[in-house]
């Protein structure tokens, strides 16, 4: 299979799938920042019997109550983030709803409170946390192949890798908070983080084996061995992603909904790992050997044997 000659496919796909969310976070408000970042409360509510989500929200704006966002969790049961609530305020609430809607009864299942000073803690903190996360795995991919001509390139090849895989799932959650009111919140960057740690296992696969094959066969191109490392490593890839993917899907469909974005970012997260080992970084190691470490900026021409020119690196 000539994986490295479907590049410019590759690259479509890619940018198929990154510019729709790139557009949501300039044009839309971006991500829908949840309870954790924002600073606020949530409550968790249920009712006695059938209420709709329109009815809820109808009957938060006749008792006064705006920029609330209200999710359905399951049935009759509900999702409320809204501003800072003292206790007080939570039980004017609940008995606002109960009169507005005339429900025999709502029972509060939880509810969270937190201040805008530690919301911003949560940002700084998950920054740094995936900062480090992507610095330690670029000095890893550098000493791990340090063997190898210009280990430099497998580190940022990986994280080539990994801003793609980001990209995608930041955009995706952008356009899901517009069409279906999904925020983030710490569980969010608790699966990214995740999904880091997954993308970067599978193209360290495709990356050993590919050194495997360059000590084989030195004589061969390094687009020949991506190839073959690539064409070796295939059914390993997908099996192993297929089955955590079925895995996540079952808890999707059967687990709570406390843990069903964290499960979304993951089921995202690990498709997008496994195409971008192969689509990405193995794809930027072909394109940084055939046109050298200052490519584009130092391409200069050189006569072939034919009296034509070619490009070259210094």
């Amino acid at each position: 299979m000539d994986w490295v000659g479907l590049r410019k496919w590759f690259l479509v796909l890619s940018l198929g799938m990154i510019l729709p969310g790139v557009i949501f976070l300039i044009l839309a408000p971006g991500l829908r920042q949840g309870i954790d970042f924002t600073g606020g409360s949530s409550l968790t509510i249920q009712f006695a019997e059938p209420v709709t989500q329109e009815d809820l929200r109808a009957g938060l704006t006749a008792i006064g109550v705006e920029g609330v966002t209200v999710q359905r969790l399951g049935d009759d049961s509900y999702f409320i983030r809204t501003k800072e609530l003292s206790e007080t305020e939570r039980d004017d609430l609940l008995f606002g709803i109960q009169r507005a809607l005339g429900t025999s009864g709502v029972e509060l299942l939880a509810f969270d409170l937190v201040s805008p000073v530690l919301a911003r803690d949560v940002i700084i903190k998950g920054f740094w946390a995936v900062f480090a996360a992507v610095i330690g795995i670029f000095l890893y991919m550098w000493w791990a192949f340090r063997n190898m001509s210009s280990p430099f390139r497998y580190g940022a090849a990986a994280i080539l890798a990994l801003v793609h895989d980001t990209l995608i799932v930041v955009g995706v959650f952008a356009i899901l908070g517009v069409v279906a009111d999904i925020e983030v919140n710490t569980m969010f960057l608790i699966a990214l983080l995740t999904t880091i740690g997954f993308s970067v296992n599978d193209t360290i696969v495709v990356f050993d084996r590919l050194r495997e094959n360059v000590s084989f066969f030195p004589g061969r191109t390094l687009s020949a061995n991506v190839n073959l490392s690539i064409s070796e490593t295939f059914s390993r890839s997908v099996n192993t992603s297929a089955t955590l993917l079925v895995t996540i899907l079952a808890l999707l469909l059967f687990g709570g909904p406390t843990i069903r974005d964290f499960l979304l970012v993951l089921l995202i997260g690990v498709a997008v790992g496994t195409y971008s080992s192969i689509a990405v970084a193995s794809q930027f190691l072909v394109l940084w050997d055939q046109f050298g470490m200052g490519w584009p900026f130092n391409r200069k021409q050189i006569p072939t044997e034919t009296g034509r020119t070619k490009a070259a690196t210094n």
